[in-house]
């Protein structure tokens, strides 16, 4: 997602898990709106809203909250050969004791003009507040180093900006002294704990004094990814309490320093406590009732040592507190008629420290507030407003109005509602919203369940009686597959009883035919028997005419005899010829008792193929049977369930 730098400071990245931690530390109720992504949600910044508290930085495990600097385009000017000076923020020392002078002088050797620590400003800030409540009675004056409160303030409190106190930050401070009074003309860069510290340096009333604020954390990787290193380098001016403005109660303790403990100044830390003690300030000073001195006051429980653009790792450890407690005994000394010096009453300290900075002139440091409550796209709703909602919520009664679960982010249901109203958020973020919804979606799933359940009965008795019917028919074609098979036996038994009928008659055929040989080679020996009659029969008429009268009678023989002969001769052709006849009948007979045979080894094979396959069906309609009888009953079971 691109994010527009000169709109935004904080950001959502990529990792957002749509959890709603960020809403719940948040105290800007339309600093963050959720949107829909993917299958779930994830919360986006809405950047005119926010103040930069970094709340959202501390309460997300997630690290889905990420933030711009300056820090690329600082040294891409000093690359490009811009003048440009450094303030430097006093818990840079306290966070990087071992390294940070060596730091220093590597932003030295890559063009660094001045180094200047901020806890010289905040002895100016110091001084600045000390006169100007007490020229100006200004009791119960709320401090502004913080860019956080003072965010809040002119977005959301504006009331209060009469009780900010006028007077610039240490930062701003440092920046209007190394411009009017050491005449450095060079950009400023700010090397800051704070991520709103841009908010500041890009406002108006600031006047553009700072140019860049590179938070610890940005700058720090630049530095090790860049290997920028050089001499240890030490700041410019010297300083004194200033320097522990950083920890809880530094201002505090400045003044406490030079007014003495009699006066009662409030001290207030952390994202969540301190804006619910301005809600509450505003009461008292719209009630006219009784103020502290002052109000220090800082948006991080643990000051700017652990501010909003530290390194993640440097805020595990407690290191910082005793660092910074060695800067603030190296700030007290013990020359006497010096500002910090212990042997001095506050009294004199305050004598000295206004003898210290007598050429300043405090119009310099005063700076302006403005009320940006109409920037901000915050509405409240009327009641009739929130129970529209809650009515779309299915909120109904006073007590699903005021469940206050907090698992929206929200401390209560109305806080809820209220971002609703403004847009930030919709009613599937409420769980209580979606356990309605759920409930209602179960129940129209029960109802249609039911409605299934009903019509699955009904198709249950449809099928059981299609069952029934395909029972009967299958019971049917087992039956009848059984008397197929019965008669396709029959049948095959009859077929085998005609094809040995055909085998004994084709045996018969053979004998006739053996005969048939024989009768041929009857005749052949008649006509053989009937030549040599004829022969003999010729001689003997021969002999009888030579024999005359005597010969006669054996002429008539000889004639008969040739006569049987002729007759026998002829029945034995005719024979032959019937022979002839009965042999081609005979070859057609068995030809066609041939073929009878193969058509009945054909049906007989088919007959065989046509049982099997019969007993084939009778057993898959069996299991067929099987399988209807068990959905059946299965169904049965369900109905009975149902």
């Amino acid at each position: 997602m691109e994010h527009n730098k000169t709109n935004t400071l904080v950001y959502t990245n990529e990792k957002c898990q749509g959890c709603n931690r960020c809403i719940s530390v948040c105290p800007v109720l339309t600093a963050n709106y959720s949107i829909a992504s993917g299958s779930g949600q994830r919360i986006e910044v809405h950047s005119e809203n926010c103040i930069s508290c970094g709340a959202c930085f501390d309460a997300c495990e997630h690290h889905a909250r990420s933030f711009y600097d300056d820090t690329e385009q600082f040294f891409a000017d000093l690359a490009r050969g811009e003048r440009i000076s450094v303030i430097l923020a006093p818990a840079f020392e306290a966070n990087y004791p071992d390294t940070y002078g060596k730091v220093l002088g590597g932003l030295k050797k890559l063009g660094v003009n001045h180094i200047i620590s901020v806890s010289f400003g905040a002895d100016i800030t110091t001084w600045a507040y000390i006169n100007y409540i007490s020229k100006n009675n200004f009791t119960g004056g709320i401090s502004q180093p913080c860019p956080a409160i003072v965010n809040y303030i002119e977005r959301y409190e504006p009331a209060l900006i009469k009780k900010l106190v006028p007077i610039h930050s240490p930062m701003m401070c440092t920046a209007i002294y190394a411009k009017k009074y050491m005449h450095i003309t060079d950009k400023l860069a700010f090397i800051s704990p704070c991520i709103a510290k841009r908010a500041e340096i890009t406002d108006p009333n600031t006047k553009g004094y700072v140019s860049y604020n590179l938070t610890f954390e940005h700058l720090m990787d630049y530095v090790r990814k860049n290997n920028v290193i050089g001499e240890n380098t030490k700041d410019e001016v010297a300083y004194g309490l200033g320097s522990i403005y950083p920890m809880p109660g530094g201002l505090k303790e400045n003044v406490y320093w030079f007014c003495g403990e009699d006066v009662f100044v409030r001290q207030v830390e952390g994202e969540k406590r301190a804006y619910e003690f301005l809600k509450d300030y505003k009461k008292r000073m719209q009630s006219n009732a009784k103020l502290p001195f002052m109000v220090d006051i800082l948006n991080c429980d643990r000051g700017c040592l652990y501010g909003t653009g530290i390194e993640e790792e440097k805020s595990h450890s407690e290191e910082n507190y005793y660092y910074i407690e060695k800067i603030k005994a190296r700030s007290k000394k013990k020359r006497i008629f010096h500002p910090f010096s212990r042997l001095l009453s506050p009294k004199m300290r305050l004598w000295c420290l206004n003898r210290k900075f007598a050429k300043l002139n405090i119009e310099d440091f005063m700076r302006k507030y403005t009320d940006k409550s109409d920037t901000v796209s915050l509405r409240e709703p009327y009641q009739m407003d929130l129970n529209v909602i809650f009515d779309k919520m299915g909120k109904k009664t006073a007590e699903e109005r005021s469940i206050n679960c907090g698992a929206c982010g929200y401390n209560n249901c109305t806080e809820m509602a209220s971002a609703i109203f403004n847009g930030c958020n919709t009613p599937n973020n409420c769980i209580h919203f979606i356990k309605n919804e759920v409930q209602k979606f179960s129940k129209q799933l029960e109802e249609q369940n039911d409605k299934i359940i009903r019509k699955n009965e009904e198709i249950a008795q449809f099928i059981a009686e299609d069952f029934e019917a395909l029972n009967s028919s299958i019971d049917g074609m087992i039956q009848g597959n059984a008397v197929n098979a019965q008669e396709s036996g029959a049948i095959s038994e009859a077929m085998v009883k005609i094809s040995e009928f055909c085998r004994v008659l084709e045996t018969s055929f053979t004998g006739i035919q053996e005969l048939l040989l024989k009768l041929e080679k009857n005749n052949v020996d008649i006509s053989k028997v009937a030549s040599q009659t004829t022969l003999l029969s010729f001689n003997a008429a021969v002999e009888a005419t030579h024999s005359g009268e005597a010969g006669k009678g054996f002429a008539v023989v000889a004639d008969e005899v040739k006569a049987l002969a002729d007759s026998s001769r002829n029945i034995s052709e005719q024979s032959d010829l019937n022979r002839v006849e009965i042999v081609k009948a005979i070859q057609e007979l068995m030809q066609e008792t041939e073929e009878l045979t193969h058509s009945i080894t054909d049906i007989n094979d088919r007959l065989t193929n046509l049982a099997a396959s019969t007993q084939e069906v009778l057993a898959e309609a069996d299991v067929v049977k099987g399988i209807s009888d068990t959905v059946k009953g299965r169904l049965e079971v369900l109905n009975h369930k149902g």
